[in-house]
């Protein structure tokens, strides 16, 4: 496997990692539109401000979302611009799902 496939693998598992969960599609989907601060997307999404902090850390490490100084506060956007057209395509991707995969008792996913 060349260095490029193994640099685009890791980067591709990052995603899988962030879309793995609902609450941190739904931060990467909110902050497609626009930057946030923590609060407000913790109220958006309907979680705690610490299961915010905890979400956010994550897609911080995978290197999708940075912090931005706000004044005396931090608000969070995507790391390039180029996420948000990506996001774009994906929700244009039309999927037929088994109704027993992903997340069902009969999953073998």
């Amino acid at each position: 496997m060349s260095t490029a496939t193994l640099t685009h693998t890791a980067a591709l598992a990052r995603f899988g990692h962030a879309f793995s969960d609902t609450t941190r599609a739904g931060i990467l989907l909110a902050l497609r539109e626009a930057d946030a601060h923590p609060a407000d997307l913790a109220d958006a999404l309907g979680v705690s401000r610490q299961a915010m902090s905890n979400h956010l850390a994550c897609l911080r490490g995978c290197g999708l979302v940075e912090s931005v100084r706000d004044g005396r506060r931090s608000r969070y956007r995507l790391t390039d611009a180029h996420l948000a057209a990506a996001l774009d395509e994906l929700l244009r991707v039309v999927l037929l799902v088994e109704p027993d995969c992903c997340g069902g008792e009969g999953c073998t996913c």
